[in-house]
């Protein structure tokens, strides 16, 4: 009886992965059944547990999950297991990036009465987010749920502050995967060390941009002059074909950089960090170039031009 059982739990795991036939493994799952991630420490039912594989179906249509090995002790039957496929389709709210991904774990489940009643599943999320390109920063910040609430003070006080911090204005720039370039305006710009060269730029999900951004191996970050005032009010629109009246010219990396810019680099996206409603890219500089134009400023949701400020 057991041996049978291991063998269902086996047969029903190849169809629900590979074939997307849920039928069979809803069949083995108790009323009461409960999936926990070890990890995460999160849980879910039956219901729960079938939508988790049929998202990440969708997102890897060609993955294969294989069986490696199958272990029993008593009412409890091990699973350990590899999955491979291309990150083609969208995952929840992350734009595919077309890599190859693979992934490993075991499940350790318990049996009563022929049915799974809970499942531990033990598997490498730090590898396959990486390999998605959503490093292990991500399960931090989906612990930071947001409290609209009781964030209403926090979230006032920290706009008075940040009014006070004086910035540059930057366009960040890719290509589409159709070679068309985009771009758009942020201030959220800084340098994370010069040895190694490593910057980052945080970029809201919403924006039409993001896909771009996010799918690109190589981004341009350029520092708007005060030449490129109307160029600031293109890329803070949501034109369609904001480089159509913009001169640039592509990087040694193809990456558009905007003719004008006090200065402008391209990077070599090395980690996509997952911030809730952003994405931290870090970058690594493959390409700089400064010129003597006068940055555009800002200050408290006002632009301002840099020429003759006075040095303490």
């Amino acid at each position: 009886m057991q041996e049978t059982i291991e063998t269902q739990i086996a047969q029903a795991w190849t169809a629900a992965w590979n074939d997307g036939n849920y039928d069979p493994l809803r069949d083995l799952l108790a009323p009461d059944f409960v999936r926990e991630s070890k990890g995460s420490e999160k849980s879910v039912d039956a219901d729960g547990f079938i939508q988790q594989i049929h998202e990440m179906r969708q997102a890897l249509p060609d993955s294969t999950t294989t069986i490696e090995r199958v272990l029993t002790h008593g009412d409890e039957i091990g699973l350990f297991w590899t999955t491979d496929g291309t990150f083609t389709q969208p995952l929840g709210n992350v734009p595919p990036t077309g890599r190859q991904v693979t992934t490993s774990g075991a499940t350790l489940s318990t049996i009563k009465d022929g049915k799974i009643v809970y499942e531990q599943a033990t598997w490498n999320m730090t590898a396959l987010l990486a390999d998605l390109g959503l490093p292990s920063l991500a399960s931090a910040f989906e612990e930071i749920a947001p409290d609209r609430e009781a964030g209403t003070e926090a979230r006032e006080l920290l706009k008075e502050f940040n009014k006070q911090f004086v910035t540059g204005v930057t366009v960040i720039t890719a290509h589409d995967e159709d070679g068309k370039p985009r771009g758009l305006a942020a201030n959220a710009y800084c340098s994370v060390s010069l040895d190694p060269p490593l910057i980052l730029v945080c970029v809201m999900k919403s924006s039409s941009t993001y896909p771009s951004l996010f799918r690109s191996d190589h981004i341009g970050i350029n520092i708007l002059s005060t030449q490129q005032r109307a160029t600031l009010d293109v890329f803070a629109s949501k034109s369609k074909d904001k480089f159509a009246n913009v001169d640039w010219r592509p990087g040694p990396h193809g990456t558009p950089l905007l003719e004008g810019s006090a200065a402008s680099i391209e990077v070599e996206v090395k980690e996509r960090f997952q911030a809730l409603t952003h994405t931290i890219f870090i970058g690594r500089v493959q390409h700089a170039e400064a010129l003597d134009n006068d940055p555009i400023l800002y200050k408290g949701g006002k632009f301002f031009d840099s020429d003759g400020l006075t040095a303490l």
